[in-house]
C-alpha cells in the first residue's frame, strides 16, 4: 500500500521557518511527480509546489515563490517543503500528494495523499 505521512508542522510567531517532510512509503517513486497543497476551513485546496521524483525542476505558485522551497530526497522516498517568513495567511492543513508520470498544479491529478499536518503563524 502507497502511504505518504507529512511532518513538521506546528505553531510559530509571523516571520518565523518551519520544514514539512513527507515520507513515502510502498513502491519505488523514482517515476513520481510529488506536491504540497494547503487547506484552510471552509475554503478550496490550494496548490503550492510540485516536483517529479527523477529531477531538480521545481515549480511553485505565485503566492509562495521566494518564500517556499520543495525538495526530494531520492534515498529517502521523501519530499520537504521549506516555508520562510511565514505569515498568518499561511494558516492551514498542509497535505503532500503523489502520482505516476509527470507534475501537475491540479489536485485532481493526484491519486495519493497524506494525512495533512497542521500549520498555524500566529501574528
Amino acid at each position: 500500500q502507497v502511504q505518504l505521512v507529512e511532518s513538521g508542522g506546528g505553531l510559530v510567531q509571523a516571520g518565523a521557518s518551519l520544514r514539512l517532510s513527507c515520507a513515502a512509503s510502498g513502491r519505488t517513486f523514482s517515476n513520481y511527480a510529488m506536491a504540497w497543497f494547503r487547506q484552510r476551513p471552509g475554503k478550496e485546496r490550494e496548490f503550492l509546489a510540485t516536483m517529479r521524483m527523477s529531477t531538480t525542476s521545481a515549480y511553485y505558485a505565485d503566492s509562495v515563490k521566494g518564500r517556499f522551497t520543495i525538495s526530494r530526497d531520492i534515498a529517502d522516498n521523501t519530499v520537504n517543503l521549506q516555508m520562510n517568513s511565514l505569515k498568518p495567511e499561511d494558516t492551514a492543513v498542509y497535505y503532500c500528494a503523489a502520482k505516476s508520470g509527470d507534475y501537475s498544479y491540479n489536485d485532481r491529478d493526484f491519486d495519493y495523499w497524506g494525512q495533512g499536518t497542521q500549520v498555524t503563524v500566529s501574528s
